[in-house]
Formats: C-alpha cells, sequence, structure tokens
C-alpha cells in the first residue's frame, strides 16, 4: 500500500506511496500543482500487473503505474527490495520496517513499517503500515496487501511489482490502488501524491542498486 517524496512522506502500504494520498493538498511541496478533475482516470492501463494471476483493486478511484530500468543484476534489485528490515537505509521515508516473521520473504510473510504524515489539516501523526504478501514469484512478482493507519485515518492498498530481465539489466514495474474515505474525498491530488511515492520509490531503488552494483572496492 503505496507513495510522495520530501514533503516528509512519501506513502503507501505499502509503499510507501500510500499515506501520502491522504494529506489532500495541502501536502504537496510548493508550487506544484494537484492533477485537474478527471485526471485520475487518465492513468489506468487497459491491463493491469498482476503477479501469479492477481493484480491491484479494480474498482479503486485512486491508482497509478510506473516502471523503471535498472542497470544492474536481478538478484541485486530483488534481494533490495524484500529485504524488509533495511528499507529505512536507503528510503528516507520509511522511518522504521521490520518483518513479522522469519526467513525469505515468501507467500504469507507479514511486515509492519512506519512512514510519518507532517501536519495538513489534521495534526501531524505516523502512519503505520501492516502489509501481507498475497502471491509471490522468486525473482519475478511480488503482490502485498494491508491497511495503512495513523490518527483519524485508515486507508486499504494492493500493491504490485513485476520485475523482468532486459539486455539493460532489470525493468521494475510496479501498480498500486488506495481506497477509503480520505483518499476517495480528493482522487485528483491523492493520485497525484501516490505518483509521486511511486517515481520516488523506483529511483531510490535504481540509485541504491546501480550503486551497488557498480562499486569496486579499491
Amino acid at each position: 500500500m503505496t507513495g510522495i517524496r520530501r514533503t516528509g512522506i512519501r506513502a503507501a502500504l505499502f509503499t510507501v506511496p500510500l499515506v501520502v494520498g491522504v494529506l489532500g493538498a495541502a501536502a504537496l511541496p510548493a508550487g506544484a500543482a494537484a492533477l485537474p478533475a478527471g485526471a485520475a482516470a487518465s492513468h489506468r492501463p487497459a491491463k493491469s500487473l498482476t503477479c501469479r494471476g492477481a493484480g491491484v483493486d479494480p474498482d479503486a478511484a485512486v491508482r497509478y503505474r510506473d516502471e523503471i530500468l535498472i542497470d544492474a543484476p536481478l538478484s541485486t534489485v530483488w534481494e533490495l527490495q524484500t529485504d524488509i528490515g533495511r528499507w529505512p537505509s536507503w528510503q528516507a521515508p520509511v522511518t522504521t520496517a521490520e518483518r513479522l516473521d522469519p526467513g525469505p520473504l515468501r507467500r504469507g510473510s507479514a511486515f509492519r513499517w512506519t512512514t510519518p504524515v507532517p501536519p495538513n489539516p489534521t495534526p501531524a501523526t505516523s502512519l503505520q503500515i501492516t502489509s501481507t504478501v498475497e502471491q509471490l514469484a522468486h525473482h519475478s512478482c511480488i503482490r502485498w496487501t494491508g491497511p495503512a493507519i495513523g490518527d483519524g485515518l485508515h486507508i486499504g492498498g494492493v500493491h504490485v511489482w513485476n520485475f523482468t530481465r532486459t539486455r539493460g539489466g532489470v525493468r521494475v514495474s510496479t501498480e498500486e490502488t488506495h481506497t477509503g474515505p480520505q483518499v476517495d474525498a480528493d482522487v485528483p491530488t491523492a493520485t497525484a501524491l501516490l505518483r509521486r511515492g511511486l517515481e520516488a520509490w523506483l529511483n531510490d531503488l535504481k540509485a541504491t542498486a546501480e550503486a551497488r552494483a557498480h562499486h569496486r572496492p579499491e
């Protein structure tokens, strides 16, 4: 649930992207404008991403999809994405992250993480996100779901990730949906914030994976 960047949050269940959608126009960076009315429906691909046949919430009004090419081995990208406890080391909006079960990430794995929500029309709070992996194929895809909860806030999210080897490295594709009264009250703004969160997550993943892949000790 899923994203968001240096307004102090990013959001997501899932992605970090999830939570910022609740903040409304007050959370937008200075000078940034919310999407115009009706824009939320414009980024709705004909075919959604899936993992083992399951995708995002087809009825969600708030959704976004994006992808990036990463010049690094698939094993490096996969390790970064699935080592939940280390997320705060390369994603500033994630303040804490912990696995709730041991071993490699797999179907049924759960993890809890937090991200701050700065003051907006409501007082500052911290969102606690509890995500559960519903589908997973090693080095191929992950789909997780779960609630993001803060003072007066409750958002549901579904987040799908696809990882595909390419000539240039790895294409990482992601799609996320949010539901709940806070995000449904202002779909264009919530969608714009989700977009920023997913873009930030992908850019952080790319920078970290490429730095690790191309680092050569002296």
